[in-house]
């Protein structure tokens, strides 16, 4: 009798909590989680380390990684979210500026509650936890940043003069100009860089779009906004970069790798391209901030990189829970900023990377990170990206003010809601 009334108990619980049956050896039977992280993100050391790591700390869990590629990752993702999540991902891998665009239609747990409580949410990376929140709530979990820094040549600060990187952006405008003499470009930045435009714009207290009573609006035609691209404007004019094209037509690796560059404002990892087209920098490359208007901080610069969610569909929602909270939890999350040269997802946790010239430049920075405007259009806007036309016009002579007001109206009827 008293096995029948420890049955019936069992049976009751497993049916309020979920817990798993019990198995002929006594023991629970495991579950699996099941993760989609993108190709790139973790290499395979660390995925072997986490996993072994992981599953001996929850032995009632087994972790199903799957790789994915950023191709067509967006209608993927869509499609697992509206399943019925039986064999779908639990813990999915996002672009950080993605996780609106998910969230919209209500199908990601919101971990608002978990962030505050035991994840740290005040210590986040604001460019990683920002674009993570959707209507004042969070979704997306930051895992890890990249943003851009200035890669330098060491020799040719040097013969001009240059002792160290400088602080401020009009130092860095003087140290630039001495720079762009003698047959070498002070700095190589192409007129539709405007991710670096971004960066600027932030710095001055402007943005590129706004939202008012829950309608978004384009906001380059602000004074604010006006400033930065006046800076953007003055400092690609210390360089031959092409004012029609973007960072990638042609690859900046490559123009700065031809040795008449002094300059480039771009990820860390562009130094393994550079010197991959050219052995002969080896040892003359550095890094440091994008200066800020003031010395006591860098400026503010994009930050990409990735944050964590959970579909709400997940029929193993406290493993996925368990999954978030170790990737992003300190020990994890600082071993992955190791392995890979990634900023960690924390502010306080920049220290672990300061060994390393080129990821401490980037942690720096990203401290001031920021990310585009969280709402699920803004990928309409850098599809058709006025954006890009606006800073050509500028830099070809164009009046600044009435461009940036063209732009912002057309960013703003590509953020209308009822234009899908």
């Amino acid at each position: 009798m008293r096995r029948r009334l420890l049955a019936l108990v069992c049976v009751s619980a497993s049916l309020l909590s979920g817990c798993g049956l019990m198995s002929q050896d006594g023991q629970g039977e495991r579950r699996t989680v099941t993760v989609w992280l993108m190709k790139g993100s973790a290499s395979d050391d660390f995925l072997k380390r986490f996993t072994e790591g992981f599953e001996r700390e929850h032995p009632d869990l087994d972790l199903d990684v799957k790789t994915q590629e950023w191709t067509g990752i967006g209608d993927k993702v869509q499609t697992a979210l509206k399943a019925d999540g039986t064999d779908g991902p639990d813990v999915i891998e996002v672009g950080n500026t993605q996780v609106p665009q998910y969230a919209e239609g209500g199908r990601l747990q919101d971990l608002t509650l978990e962030s505050m409580r035991d994840w740290g949410l005040e210590d986040w990376l604001p460019g990683l936890a920002e674009p993570g929140q959707w209507m004042s709530q969070q979704y997306g979990i930051p895992w890890y940043a990249a943003n851009r820094v200035v890669v330098y040549r060491k020799d040719l600060f040097e013969q001009a003069g240059i002792s160290e990187p400088p602080p401020t952006r009009e130092e860095w405008l003087t140290a630039t100009e001495k720079l762009d003499s003698g047959g070498h470009q002070g700095i190589y930045l192409a007129g539709q860089d405007w991710y670096t435009l971004s960066g600027f714009i932030w710095d001055e207290g402007g943005e590129l779009a706004v939202e008012e009573g829950g309608t978004w609006r384009g906001a380059l035609d602000s004074e604010a906004a006006l400033r930065g691209m006046d800076f953007y404007r003055e400092l690609q004019a210390l360089g031959d970069g092409p004012v029609d094209a973007d960072e990638e037509h042609p690859p900046q690796a490559g123009v700065f790798a031809k040795g008449d560059v002094a300059q480039i404002v771009a990820v860390p990892a562009v130094a393994q391209s550079i010197l991959r087209d050219n052995p002969d920098l080896k040892g003359k490359l550095g890094f440091f901030p994008v200066p800020g208007k003031t010395a006591d901080k860098p400026g503010a610069v994009f930050t990409g990189g990735s944050d964590l969610v959970v579909p709400k569909n997940t029929d193993q929602h406290e493993g996925a829970l368990a999954v978030v909270e170790a990737l992003v939890g300190t020990k994890w999350n600082t071993d992955l900023a190791r392995t890979m040269h990634y900023v960690p997802n924390k502010k306080s946790l920049a220290d672990a990377v300061a060994g390393e010239e080129a990821v401490a430049a980037m942690a720096a920075g990203a401290a001031q990170g920021r990310a585009t405007p969280g709402t699920p259009r803004w990928g309409a806007v850098e599809a058709d990206n006025p954006i890009k036309e606006y800073m050509t016009k500028v830099l070809t002579g164009g009046d600044a003010e009435s461009e940036a007001r063209k732009a912002s109206d057309r960013i703003t009827e590509l953020l209308d809601l009822d234009a899908r």
